[in-house]
Parts: structure tokens; C-alpha cells; sequence
């Protein structure tokens, strides 16, 4: 029991804990839908375009929170605004996007004479480093994205199933969708103090894809997703302290192997069963 209990018997690991399950919330509630639409490479390149605005405010001493909004809003206006396009496809602009702001970010860095920005915990994530305000922040934004989630869910839900009949049933999926990316944006700044930009897709996108199999309804995929992204972190957090390894990398790192039993265990279950008819969650 010591070797599980003592690391967390320590302040700044228990803020990681707590952290890391509130971000676990948050990705359950924007993951799931990222999941199920396909929009994975979605939010790898907008892990990846927070970089000009956390480079600047590193370089010049600001708040790399604000710059990673700041970097959000641009990325999602201007998903929104080449989604809208006809000549371009989506993935195009997606891919465009990701380069242009990845390379901005890259020469914003080369700017800096002696090199010394250091954005390695934004890269890698810093969980131990978690504060009092960030729990906060963290808790503020959990309530934004519960908020959002619970308006829009009927929206969210037409466009994940049937793009067509949303916009039949008058849930204007242009602004349902552009609402979705600006959930995406919130996840992915709450969690990159978390696991890093590099690792974000950790908790976003492994914990929804494991409780896939498993849910019933979209709402159970979610709660499931936040108890496998609050195992990882628990686990992560753990093994981190015992083998002296990365913590946020252990996180993600343990989610993503979640992600494998679980379908590795609804494989076995299915060959003792009669095969389901899908695997994907009832609209509810």
C-alpha cells in the first residue's frame, strides 16, 4: 500500500493528480467527439499550431497561456474559414494550417539570439509543475466545456451522425461545427501544461477510443473516457515517481496502452459472444 500511497503523499503530486483529472474531463468531453467524427489529425494540427503564440510569449516574457488562446483562435478561425472553401478540401486547408503555424512557431524560436527559449515542458508537458492557479484555470475551463457540451449536444450529435439531417432539422451545423473546433481549441490549451503539445492526443484522443467499445451512448463513452484518462493519469503519475521516467510522457504513454487492452478485451469478448451489430455508441 506504501508503494502506492506515498508518491501522493506529496503537494505537488497531488496537484498533478487533481490536474490531470480535470483535464482527463475535458478531453473526455471534446475527445469524444473528435473520435467520432475523425477528426484526429483535426487535433494534431491544432496541438501543433499553439506554437507561434507559446514561442512569443515565451521570447518576450509574457503568459504562454494567453499565448496558446491566442494561437487556438487563429487555428480555429482559420479551420473555419478554408472548411467554408469549395476548391480547397478540408484536409488540405487542415495540413496547410499545421505547417504555416508549426514553421511560424520554428521561426519565431530561431529569432531568439541565444536560443534559450525553452519550450520543452510545452512540448513534453510538465505535470509536477501544476499550481494552485492552474487547478483553477483548469476547474473554470471544465465547466466552459461541460456548459458548451451539454447546449450543444443535440447539434454535435446531428453532425456526427447525419451532417445532412442537421441541417434539415435547422441545428446549423457551419456554426455547430465551428462551436465543436472551439471545444477542441479548450481542450487542447487546458491540456498542454498537462502532456505537452506533442503528447495532447494522449488523453484526447486514447481514452474516448478506449470506452468505444464499451458505451452504450455517447454520455457513457464520455464518462468512461474521463475514468480511463483519470486511470492513465493515476497510473502515469505512479510509475513516474517509482522509475524516475517523464511523468506527462508516462501519462500518455499509459493511456495510449489503455487504449490496446480495451480492444484487445472487447475482441475476446466478442469471440465468446455473438458479434454486435456496431460498435459505435447510440445517439442519444
Amino acid at each position: 500500500m506504501d508503494w502506492l500511497t506515498a508518491p501522493f503523499e506529496v503537494t505537488f503530486v497531488q496537484r498533478a493528480l487533481w490536474g490531470g483529472i480535470l483535464v482527463s474531463a475535458i478531453c473526455a468531453l471534446a475527445g469524444t467527439w473528435v473520435v467520432l467524427r475523425g477528426m484526429a489529425f483535426l487535433g494534431d494540427a491544432m496541438s501543433h499550431g499553439l506554437l507561434p503564440g507559446v514561442a512569443l510569449a515565451a521570447l518576450f516574457g509574457g503568459n504562454l497561456l494567453v499565448g496558446a488562446v491566442a494561437s487556438a483562435v487563429v487555428m480555429t478561425a482559420g479551420v473555419t474559414a478554408l472548411g467554408r472553401t469549395p476548391r480547397i478540401s478540408q484536409d488540405t486547408g487542415i495540413g496547410l494550417l499545421f505547417v504555416g503555424m508549426l514553421s511560424l512557431g520554428v521561426i519565431i524560436v530561431s529569432r531568439s539570439q541565444s536560443f534559450a527559449v525553452d519550450l520543452t515542458g510545452f512540448l513534453f508537458g510538465d505535470v509536477l509543475a501544476v499550481g494552485e492557479q492552474d487547478l483553477v484555470l483548469l476547474g473554470v475551463a471544465l465547466l466552459v466545456a461541460t456548459a458548451v457540451s451539454v447546449l450543444g449536444h443535440r447539434a454535435f450529435l446531428a453532425l456526427a451522425f447525419d451532417p445532412r439531417k442537421a441541417r434539415t432539422l435547422g441545428l446549423r451545423p457551419r456554426l455547430a461545427h465551428a462551436v465543436l473546433l472551439a471545444l477542441l481549441g479548450l481542450a487542447i490549451v487546458a491540456s498542454f501544461h498537462i502532456v505537452g503539445t506533442l503528447l495532447v492526443l494522449g488523453l484526447l484522443i486514447a481514452p474516448p477510443a478506449a470506452a468505444l467499445p464499451w458505451a452504450q451512448s455517447v454520455r457513457g463513452v464520455m464518462l468512461l473516457a474521463a475514468l480511463v484518462g483519470t486511470t492513465a493519469t493515476f497510473g502515469g503519475l505512479l510509475v513516474s515517481w517509482h522509475l524516475s521516467t517523464a511523468a506527462g510522457a508516462t501519462v500518455a504513454a499509459l493511456a495510449v496502452s489503455l487504449f490496446f487492452v480495451s480492444h484487445l478485451a472487447s475482441g475476446l469478448r466478442h469471440r465468446r459472444t455473438s458479434p454486435a451489430n456496431s460498435t459505435l455508441p447510440k445517439a442519444d
